[in-house]
C-alpha cells in the first residue's frame, strides 16, 4: 500500500514534487524552503560542546498508521538546554526538538486521510496503548516501548525523530490533534509539551483553592498561572528570580514577587506549590510557605542535579502530599488545545515566543534562549531568513 499525499496546493502555494515512491505531488510553503525536492534537512546534535552538524534526508514514505509532517514551527525547551549543556544525556547523533506545530503532507495508510493539508499537534511520547503504564496506570508516556520525539537517535527509525529539522515522521501509536485557524504557530509550538504537562499538574489539584504559589515564572510557571486562574484558584503568586519575567506574570492572573525581595510569603500561607523553577535550591522555601496538609508538585527538576535536602519528618508533620509530574497523557494534549481555544483573544501567547531564526541559525537561538528574555525562543525549519533583531 501507498502513502495519501496532499496532491492539490493550497491557495498561494507552489506545488512540489516529491520524488520518492507512493508520493505524487505535494505542497511547501511560500516562505522560501531551505529543502530540496524530495529532500528533508535536520539539524544534528553530536554531543556538548560540539556544533550543529546539517544534513539531507531522503523524505521518507510513511508507513502503516504514520505520517509525514512539515516542520511550520519549533521552539526550544528548557529540556534541549540541558541536553545541550551536558545536564542530561541522550544518544547521539540525534534530531533535538520536542515541541512544534506541522502540517500533514503525507498520510500512511490506516490513518486518518481528512488531516492531509491540515495543521496539526501531536504528543511528544508515541506509546504502545497496551502496556501495564499505558492500560492500567493511566501512564502512557511511561510505556514500556515509550519513543519521544527529540530524544531518539538518528538509528531509529527514519531518523527524522526531531523538531529542529524540516519534517518529522510521526509514529502509529502518536495522538495527533488538528489545529484551529484560532491557535496560531507560536502559540501551539510549545503547548505539546509545557501546556499539556501544566495540564496533567493542574488536573491532579483541587478545583479551586485559595492561594496557590509557583516557582518559577518561566512559560511552565505562566501556563500554570492562566490555568489555575481559570479553574478558579482565588490567588496564584508567581516566585521569580529574573526581573524581566515579572511583568509576564501580571499578564497572565498572577501576582509576582521577586525572589530579591525577601520572603515576601508568610509561613503556612500556601494552599498549594508548584516547582517550575528546576532548582532544588527552592524547595526548602517552599516547604516553609506551605501549610499544614497542603500539596506541592514537582514539575521543573527533570535532571540529575536536583538533589533535595528535606527530611521525612518536614513532610509527615505536616501532613503534606508530594507529588512529581513527568510529561502527560494524550487528554493532557487535548485539554490544552482546548483551553488555547478559548483562551486565543484575551491572553498575550504571542509576546512569549520570539521570531523565529532559520535552522541554520540555531546555535545562535541557543544562544538566545540561554539569555532567558524570551518564555521561548522559535526556529522556522524551511526558512533562510531570520527574522530576529535581538531581545
Amino acid at each position: 500500500m501507498t502513502a495519501d499525499v496532499l496532491k492539490e496546493p493550497k491557495a498561494g502555494r507552489v506545488p512540489v514534487a516529491m520524488a520518492r515512491e507512493g508520493f505524487h505531488v505535494t505542497w511547501k510553503g511560500f516562505r522560501g524552503s531551505l529543502s530540496k525536492m524530495g529532500e528533508a534537512q535536520a539539524a544534528i546534535f553530536n554531543g556538548r560542546g560540539r556544533p550543529f552538524e546539517f544534513q539531507t534526508f531522503p523524505l521518507p514514505t510513511p508507513g502503516e498508521g504514520e505520517l509525514l509532517v512539515e516542520v511550520l514551527l519549533a521552539t526550544l525547551c528548557g529540556s534541549d538546554l540541558h541536553t545541550i549543556e551536558g545536564r542530561r544525556n541522550e544518544p547521539t547523533p540525534l534530531v533535538l526538538g520536542h515541541e512544534g506545530v506541522g502540517r500533514v503532507v503525507a498520510v500512511g495508510p490506516g490513518r486518518e486521510r481528512e488531516l492531509l493539508g491540515h495543521r496539526v499537534t501531536w504528543t511528544l511520547a508515541d506509546s504502545c496503548g497496551g502496556c501495564r503504564p499505558c492500560r492500567q496506570w493511566d501512564l502512557p508516556q511511561k510505556c514500556e516501548s515509550l519513543f519521544k520525539y527529540g530524544h531518539a537517535p538518528l538509528t531509529s527509525g527514519s531518523g527524522l525523530n526531531g523538531c529542529y529539522a524540516t519534517h518529522l515522521l510521526l509514529r502509529r501509536g502518536t495522538t495527533v490533534i488538528r489545529l484551529p485557524e484560532s491557535i496560531t504557530d507560536g502559540m501551539a509550538a510549545p503547548a505539546n509539551c509545557a501546556l499539556a504537562t501544566m495540564c496533567a499538574v493542574v488536573e491532579g489539584m483541587k478545583r479551586s483553592g485559595e492561594t496557590a504559589v509557583i516557582q518559577g515564572g518561566g512559560l511552565l510557571g505562566l501556563y500554570g498561572c492562566a490555568l489555575l486562574r481559570d479553574r478558579g484558584w482565588k490567588r496564584v503568586i508567581v516566585v521569580e528570580s529574573r526581573r524581566e519575567r515579572l511583568p509576564w506574570i501580571a499578564e497572565f492572573g498572577g501576582e509576582a514577587v521577586w525572589v530579591g525581595d525577601g520572603p515576601g510569603i508568610p509561613s503556612g500561607g500556601a494552599d498549594a506549590m508548584l516547582e517550575t523553577a528546576g532548582d532544588a535550591a527552592v524547595v526548602s522555601e517552599g516547604m516553609r510557605m506551605l501549610r499544614a496538609g497542603g500539596e506541592y508538585v514537582w514539575v521543573g527538576m527533570v535532571h540529575p542535579e536536583s538533589a533535595v535536602a528535606l527530611t521525612g519528618e518536614a513532610v509527615i508533620r505536616k501532613c503534606l502530599t508530594i507529588r512529581g509530574v513527568h510529561n502527560y497523557a494524550p487528554r493532557h494534549l487535548h485539554q490544552g488545545v482546548d483551553f488555547l481555544e478559548r483562551q486565543a483573544g484575551t491572553l498575550p501567547w504571542n509576546r512569549l515566543v520570539s521570531p523565529p531564526f532559520p535552522l541554520r541559525g540555531l546555535e545562535a537561538a541557543v544562544e538566545e534562549a540561554k539569555r532567558g528574555s524570551w518564555a521561548r525562543v522559535a526556529i522556522d525549519p524551511s526558512s533562510s531568513k531570520c527574522d530576529f533583531r535581538g531581545s
